[in-house]
């Protein structure tokens, strides 16, 4: 009774235990609310607790209303012109419950919370405060209708009509509901916690991005005004069919027809949205170029307008600068926000940890305490127990030999099928385990790869039946497969494994699906694919291939990560396709003539347009059509393309970015799994191992986990990663200046191998030691590099058109010579190492190959001559290899190449998994789409049979103008007719171009060989979204994430070993490297009076003014303006050039040429004054319209007055210095794009050179390879992805030749070539995923401080000091007065100097530790300065510098310096050795640093204040010493606080009544009592009282009463023998020095006691002399910096 009592009573109090810890809980959320709400309602009132208990369980519900709310709003219907109908009637009142609801809540939330007073209130709390704005305006919408009188019967038409208030732009607002949804989901409260913490650094780049915009829309405004107005002309004032701007003097393009002349009055391209009439057109122009999407366009249009000159300089320069640099610095921002968004949530998680476990102790305790409890249990009830339990064991016996007696054979019958089953399944399990049971398995899908694969449009019957034969039977082995494993193993570790699970839901599928077929239940094309689901067991091949099978299985598990992300991009979706129907809905169908498919008239529709703008393909083309339905561009319209801005930089910058952040961040977060993956390597033998492995990489949830795998694999091959260690230097040349790159290293000179070269010449023959020293001689190097150059630039001048033109003719014969060159460079190369038969030899190397391949190409040619042969054309082509031989000779190019392939070597496991994905994707596309996409070109007719002869066709509508066409049945250009052509259209699709077309195209699909309907199924664009979302959002990410990290890592590899991290390298190198700035102060008072002018802050506010002025005045022009207009604006660019001028002149008259012109801004300000005059100049003289534009030319410097505001902000000067420096670290990288360009483009002019041009196809006047410079445009267009694949469409065989081109009769359709598929696609995959990643690497290395925590010590910092040391250092001499250093430092922010709060005590400890080498004449350097600041603010080598103590000997080691200089010197070579010893003086025993001065005021400011507060004391109580004193001691415990104060500079009230000096007037007073300007000078009674108070205080404390005498002689004679006695100074002075000398108490005391002694024994210089010796803080204080004070201490 009494153990039952105990139980029930431990249990009790844990219980008790329990909810005492659920009270407390509760006790903490109450004691986080208000105590009062609306400041009526406590927290006892009922009301208050019923809207407090109502709150909780509401918030599910209200979830769900929202949920309701979105789906109501989806199914509303828009239509033209605000008609309605039942539903969309019914939906409104629906609408008006949902607002009842969110009001009722609302308010509910506010009686519980309170409103906004607490820090817990209601508002307070951003969610919160979205809710409450959109239930407000709800609610005032609701009013603002019932206010609006109208009839009854046309409800819903007053609202948004004139007459009443706008209604329809309030509830727009209800569109932002779906956002309430994020405050119910954590995960994506942390994607938008780091996208909202990334905005400040994002505003930065948003306003550089902007600046860029205006800057090239002036520009444009400049260029380009009223120039798309004129087009061809009829008599009859008929237009052309597809207008274009057209030129009527000067250059571009002329109306050819007869009759037609180019005049005015076109309303321009675009419905005349498209131009730059006016600033606000330019800028939507400019940032429609900068979106890469139609930019050719407007760039073909200027073409045709004013000729090929100007237009593609500015086109291609906005390209690269907006798009490709400063749009991929959000990337850079983006990625950094995320990993530091993403170590807060790893912290905290490991803080909740920590947490957990501490509650699980708690919980062992209490568990532990019952157990003890329980064992007090009394013997009896055990013994009973036990009985108990033996007399049921018998019974069980006696039951079991009872069975055994009935039926023996029975039983044993039983067990040997047990034995017999047991056997087999061993037996079972061996066989599954084997390696050829594995690749039998790894055969049939194969062949089920090969028989889904073979599938096609228009195959054979039998190939049909072969199929479905081959299904069925693959299916049955496959079935047969899954019941051995389960057999084998059993169900319930058959399950455990990840691909088990997949295999077994494949096979259940297949048998479902051909159950179904056989039975007729569905057509066989509904479920095929299913079939294509088997496709997915390809992924098995990856089991043994560890590498794969670790990307695939972390692919799959990091989905999660990768969910929210797409939750939140799916929310975003929702909220702008609502508003979009809400603002565009049925308002598409202003051009009855063609029917828009990108729409917002139903919802599904509105979510598509949506993701086609947010993947960026034609999103301008939707905005043209959202502002043409509102009425063309003019004002008051043109606002709503601010929607599709706002959607497409929110949706394609932000949120696509945030994917490759991810990426980015989680692989460079992975790392060091080298071990784990080998050891899985080594166990994937083993299945039940591979079993446990497979769970616990199940359990690998995160999506770093799965590129550490990767990270690992990679590590796991540390060859490749040494091979890639060259990369380096070559990539970041900017990053890491170790050494002029371009010089280069010499190359060493290989020796001649041993060994005879052709079998005849020995390695000491004459001829061929000649011929080595003739190889290796600079001059020869550098006369081959010409000739290889030359020979480049004449393949790029032949004339692809004419092959026997004259020009060609000519270059034929230089080809000879070029040829012979490189024939007799490359057998006096042969002589000297042999051909290949030994080591060395002149083939065993891969680039000498390649020189090899070249020459024997070019020969081979010479001695071909018939060009009917193709194999010579193709050799022709190969000559194009040519300027690759230059890689051999340069060798910063050869490594940034050796570097392309390692990490394309590297790359090829996420290249064969996006393949696979590809190729499953293809199949399914097959089954879905195949035949799909014929189409007649009448659309009524909709077969072949009915589709043949002619049809009618109105031009534009217009009945008067009818054209008789042919019908033509015709396959779409991309279609799933085969997996080949399935995988290039899914390609095309993945690079974002021309997807929505065969979206839609797939979407009308109807039956095989039948024309399409009109969205007959609207469902299949799921097929398009899914693929978009794996491979272009996520694989290709991952892809372009690889790239980045592996050129990141290389760029470290060199520095692997070093102490130093990246940013202490640059920083060091900065300190080292810079040079004070002169600043020039003229010495005639009449030319200072102009020099103090221009330094004023006036004079520079001034011109900023003047310069904003002249940019209003630029942008304000626009076409057609008035003639006063004109003038006005003539005049005002007169007086704003006589403004610059006059500001030119007197910076001239302050500064004299020399030192105006030495800063570049300056040279700048002169160049654009002189152009300006020249502009005035040449438009008042010339009349003629012929001088257009000369004129135009020197408009431009007008415009360029704008870069100078560059110079003005802070923040976008580090950027523009950034950007410079990462351009430097592109060289390499640029001549390596270079050549890409250059060879593709000159294969280009071999191979579609001679494809006529033809306007209706896209190889055209303005884009064609009939030169090399339009190729090279052609290419740069398709590195933008700008309508590639039309443009390699245009290029198959089958094309018009030119008609000028020399071919044979009959031969006019023979033009362009097949290679055009693998030409387009691999410069596209190689400029898309590597050449452009090599620029965001560059970018986001560089850009890495927009991110970083700005408390940290950064390059972008120190320029900084540069700028504030010149103001005490004019002259550049390099040196400043050691005084100036604290106020300089203090005029600096930190992280670099101390800024202005800084307390005095602190900088004075900051400069001890710093202690700067001080000159005999009280100066301290610039270098030396500046390194010890980054040293101490990095803490680099830091620790242990002032002290290391060695208990044997007090002599103090500065190793830590010479450990440094070894670093130095290893990093940068060719650093002067006199730098390194003024940065980091070598230890000698006579220096004096800043360092000791400081440690002298350090100790006067603490000896003061304590005085100050003894004095006070004694006053204020009047009592006698020796009372005083022991009062002291007695209070010592509460005093001790106070004194901490009294030390830490917390009394200036206190010295400020005394009258006593503050730190700061110590240092401002030169003639102060406590301030010395040199070292040498008579010492003064503030350091005798250093050495008094440091004798005190190194008297440890049992000495005190021994040397008593001594020390109160010394102190008595200043009159401190008060202080003396003071345990409480004594100890506190002590603990203060001690923490300053960063020593522990013993080791200070011991250091002390030990220098006195020798100090008495040794008398006063050699003691001096060891003080310096051993160089330690301590003694900075204690060494007497006269000898005053060190004859007061020998004695």
């Amino acid at each position: 009774c009494l153990s039952k009592s105990d139980t029930l009573g431990s249990t009790g109090s844990s219980r008790k235990r329990g909810g005492g810890a659920k009270k407390a809980m509760q006790a903490n959320k109450s004691a986080l609310r208000a105590p009062r709400a609306l400041c009526c309602l406590t927290l006892s009132n009922p009301i208050r607790m019923a809207a407090l208990a109502l709150v909780e369980p509401f918030d599910i519900f209200i979830l769900i209303s929202i949920f309701a709310n979105c789906v109501a709003m989806g199914v509303t219907k828009p239509y033209p012109d605000d008609d309605s109908n039942v539903t969309n009637h019914k939906l409104e009142q629906v609408e008006y419950i949902f607002l009842v609801i969110f009001t009722v809540e609302t308010f509910t939330k506010i009686l519980a919370y309170g409103l906004v007073m607490h820090p817990s209130a209601y508002i307070r709390s951003g969610w919160n405060l979205l809710d409450f704005i959109i239930v407000i305006v709800g609610l005032f919408s609701v009013i603002a209708e019932a206010m609006t009188d109208h009839k009854p019967g046309e409800a819903h038409h007053a609202a948004g009509k004139p007459g009443g208030l706008d209604v329809k732009a309030l509830r727009a607002f209800r569109v932002l509901r779906p956002l309430r949804l994020v405050s119910g989901v954590p995960s994506l409260q942390i994607v938008l916690n780091s996208i909202m913490k990334a905005m400040v650094p994002l505003l930065h780049i948003g306003m550089l991005v902007m600046f860029v915009i205006i800057i090239y829309a002036i520009i444009g405004l400049e260029l380009f005004i009223g120039r798309m107005h004129k087009t061809c002309y009829s008599i009859s004032l008929m237009i052309e069919d597809d207008p274009s701007p057209c030129a009527f003097a000067g250059n571009g393009r002329f109306c050819e027809g007869n009759g037609t002349e180019c005049r005015g009055k076109w309303e321009g391209p675009n419905g005349g949205i498209t131009n730059f009439d006016n600033v606000f057109f330019a800028m939507l122009t400019v940032f429609q170029c900068i979106t890469m999407e139609g930019w050719t366009d407007v760039l073909y249009w200027m073409n045709d307008a004013i000729g090929y000159e100007i237009p593609w300089i500015y086109f291609v320069s906005l390209v690269i600068f907006g798009s490709f640099f400063i749009i991929n610095l959000v990337l850079g921002v983006l990625s950094g926000e995320f990993s530091k968004e993403r170590e807060k949530a790893v912290a905290r998680g490991e803080l909740q940890k920590a947490q957990e476990s501490k509650q699980m102790e708690e919980d062992m305790i209490g568990y532990m305490d019952w157990l003890i409890e329980v064992e007090d249990v009394d013997e009896e009830g055990k013994q009973a127990l036990s009985a108990a339990l033996c007399s049921t064991e018998s019974d069980s016996d006696d039951d079991i030999a009872y069975l055994d007696d009935d039926n023996g054979c029975c039983a044993s019958l039983i067990d040997q099928l047990c034995q017999l089953n047991h056997t087999m399944r061993k037996n079972c399990r061996v066989a599954v385990k084997t390696t050829n049971f594995y690749w039998l398995v790894l055969l049939l899908v194969f062949l089920n790869t090969v028989a889904s694969a073979s599938e096609h449009y228009g195959q054979p019957k039998w190939l049909t039946e072969m199929q479905e034969r081959a299904n069925k039977i693959l299916l049955l082995l496959f079935t047969l497969e899954m019941l051995m494993k389960m057999y084998a193993f059993g169900l319930q570790i058959y399950f455990m494994a990840l691909f088990n699970r997949f295999d077994c839901f494949v096979v259940c599928g297949g048998i479902l699906e051909t159950l179904l077929v056989e039975m007729d239940v569905v057509p066989p094309i509904g479920i095929s694919v299913l079939r294509c689901i088997r496709l997915l067991r390809i992924f098995k091949m990856t089991r043994h291939w560890a590498a794969l099978s670790d990307l695939v299985n972390s692919l799959l598990n990091s989905m999660k990560a990768i969910c929210s992300l797409l939750l939140l991009l799916f929310l975003f979706l929702i909220i702008f396709a609502l508003l979009g129907m809400q603002l565009f809905g049925g308002k598409f169908n202003f051009d009855e003539t063609q029917m828009k498919r990108s729409t917002f008239d139903s919802f599904p529709q509105a979510l598509l347009t949506c993701f086609q703008i947010l993947t960026g393909e034609d999103w301008n083309a939707v905005m043209y059509d959202g502002i043409m339905a509102y009425g063309g561009p003019v004002f008051p319209n043109m606002v709503v393309c601010i929607y599709f801005v706002i959607l497409f930089v929110c949706g394609n910058y932000i949120l696509l970015n945030v994917f490759l952040a991810i990426a980015v961040d989680n692989l460079a977060g992975g790392g060091g799994k080298k071990k784990t993956n080998e050891k899985k390597k080594e166990e994937e033998e083993e299945w039940d191992e591979d079993e446990e492995k497979e769970d616990e990489d199940a359990g690998v949830k995160s999506l770093s986990s799965f590129f550490r795998h990767i990270i690992g694999h990679l590590n796991s091959r540390p060859a490749e990663g040494y091979s890639l260690i060259f990369c380096f230097i070559f990539l970041y040349v900017g990053v890491a200046p170790l050494k002029p790159e371009f010089s280069g290293p010499k190359e060493k000179i290989v020796p001649i191998p041993d060994g005879s070269s052709f079998f005849i010449l020995g390695k000491k023959n004459c001829l061929r030691v000649a011929c080595h020293n003739l190889i290796h001689h600079p001059y020869f190097t550098n006369f081959i590099l010409i000739f290889i150059i030359l020979s480049s630039i004449s393949l790029a001048a032949e004339d692809p058109i004419k092959s026997h033109s004259f020009r060609n003719i000519v270059l034929g014969y230089a080809d000879y010579v070029f040829t012979s060159v490189f024939t007799v460079e490359i057998v006096l190369k042969m002589t000297v190492y042999g051909a290949f038969l030994h080591t060395g030899s002149f083939c065993r190397n891969a680039f000498n190959l390649l020189d090899l391949l070249v020459v024997s190409v070019s020969l081979t040619s010479f001695f071909l001559h018939s060009s009917a042969i193709s194999v010579v054309k193709i050799l022709r082509v190969l000559r194009v290899l040519r300027p690759l031989r230059a890689i051999n000779r340069a060798k910063g190019l050869k490594n940034v190449v050796q570097c392309v392939f390692v990490a394309i070597r590297t790359i090829g496991n996420i290249l064969i998994v996006t393949t696979l994905l590809q190729f499953m994707f293809a199949c399914i596309g097959v089954q879905l789409f195949k035949g799909r996409f014929y189409s007649c070109t009448d659309e009524a007719k909709h077969t072949p049979e009915e589709c043949k002869g002619t049809f009618v066709v109105y031009k534009d509508g217009d009945m008067n103008h009818p054209m008789v066409r042919e019908r033509i049945w015709e396959n779409s250009d991309f279609n799933f007719d085969n997996v080949l052509m399935g995988m290039l259209a899914l390609f095309t699709v993945s690079t974002f171009e021309g997807w929505p077309q065969l979206l839609y195209r797939a979407v009308d699909a109807n039956a095989i060989n039948r024309g399409p309907i009109y969205n007959y199924r609207v469902e299949i664009s799921i097929f398009f979204i899914i693929y978009i979302i794996i491979i272009a959002f996520f694989m290709m990410n991952i892809f372009v994430g690889f790239v980045i990290i592996t050129f990141r890592e290389q760029g470290e590899a060199e520095f692997k070993n070093c102490e130093l991290n990246k940013n202490q390298r640059q920083c060091v190198y900065y300190a080292l490297k810079a040079q004070p700035i002169k600043i020039y102060i003229p010495k005639n008072p009449s030319q200072l009076k102009f020099w103090k002018i221009i330094n004023s802050s006036q004079f520079e506010y001034v011109m900023f003014v003047l310069i904003l002025g002249n940019t209003l005045t630029l942008a304000v022009q626009h076409y057609e303006q008035s003639k006063l207009f004109t003038s006005i604006m003539d005049i005002l660019n007169m007086i704003f050039t006589v403004v610059f001028t006059i500001e030119m002149i007197i910076k001239l008259l302050a500064l004299r040429a020399h030192h105006y012109f030495i800063d570049p801004w300056n040279s700048f300000d002169a160049l654009i004054v002189v152009g300006s005059v020249l502009d005035i100049a040449v438009s008042e003289f010339s009349v003629s319209e012929s001088g257009k534009v000369s004129i135009t030319f020197f408009r431009l410097f007008r415009v360029l007055r704008l870069v100078k505001l560059l110079s003005k902000g802070e923040g976008i000067r580090t950027l523009l210095w950034t950007f410079v420096k990462s351009l430097q670290a592109l060289p390499y990288v640029g001549l390596l794009i270079a050549m890409i360009f250059f060879i593709y483009a000159v294969i280009g002019m071999q191979t579609f050179g001679k494809v006529a041009i033809d306007e209706d196809t896209q190889i055209n006047r303005n884009c064609n390879f009939q030169t090399f410079f339009m190729a090279v445009l052609v290419l740069f267009r398709c590195a933008t992805g700008e309508q590639w694949q039309e443009i390699m469409l245009a290029a198959l065989p089958g094309r018009r030749c030119d008609p000028e081109a020399d071919i044979e009769p009959g031969e006019e359709f023979t033009c362009g070539s097949n290679l055009s598929y693998i030409y387009f696609i691999s410069f596209f995959m190689l400029c898309a995923y590597l050449i452009i990643n090599l620029f965001i690497a560059v970018i986001m290395d560089n850009f890495e401080y927009l991110t970083r925590d700005w408390t940290v010590l950064g390059t972008h910092h120190l320029d900084e000091f540069k700028r504030v040391w010149s103001d005490y250092d004019p002259e550049a001499t390099g040196r400043i007065k050691h005084i100036d250093v604290v106020t300089m430092l203090r005029r600096i922010q930190p992280p670099l100097g101390f800024g202005k709060l800084c307390p005095h005590r602190v900088a004075c400890k900051r400069l001890v530790a710093m202690n700067v080498p001080l000159h005999p004449d009280g100066t301290v350097t610039f270098n030396a300065t500046l390194f010890a600041l980054v040293r101490t603010s990095l803490k680099i080598k830091t620790e242990g510098l002032i002290f290391e103590h060695r208990q044997t000997s007090h002599l103090i080691h500065p190793h830590q310096n010479e450990e440094l200089k070894i670093i130095i010197k290893k990093l940068w070579k060719r650093t002067k050795p006199k730098l390194i010893d003024e940065v980091i003086p070598p230890p000698r025993g006579d220096e004096v640093t800043c360092g000791k001065f400081y440690a002298s005021f350090l100790i006067q400011d603490y000896f003061k204040k304590f005085r100050k507060r003894k004095e006070r004391e004694r006053k204020s109580k009047r009592k006698d010493k020796a009372a005083s004193l022991q009062q002291g001691l007695r209070t010592l415990q509460d005093l001790a606080p106070e004194m901490r104060l009294a030390m830490a500079c917390d009394l200036e009230e206190e010295e400020g009544g005394d009258g006593e000096m503050t730190g700061d007037e110590i240092f401002d007073s030169e003639h102060g009592t406590s301030v010395t300007t040199t070292p040498a000078a008579t010492p003064l009674p503030p350091l005798d009282t250093l050495v008094e108070q440091t004798t005190v205080i190194i008297e440890p404390a049992p000495k005190i009463a021994n040397d008593q005498v001594i020390t109160e002689q010394i102190l008595i004679s200043e009159g401190l023998g008060v202080y003396a006695r003071d345990p409480k100074f004594v100890t506190f002075a002590k603990r203060e020095i001690a923490e300053a000398c960063h020593m522990s108490l013993d080791e200070m005391e011991s250091a002390a006691a030990d220098l006195i002694a020798r100090g008495a024994a040794h008398g006063c210089l050699l003691y001096r002399a060891e003080l310096h010796a051993a160089h330690s803080c301590f003694v900075f204080w204690f060494c007497p910096i006269s000898m005053d004070a060190c004859n007061f201490i020998s004695p």
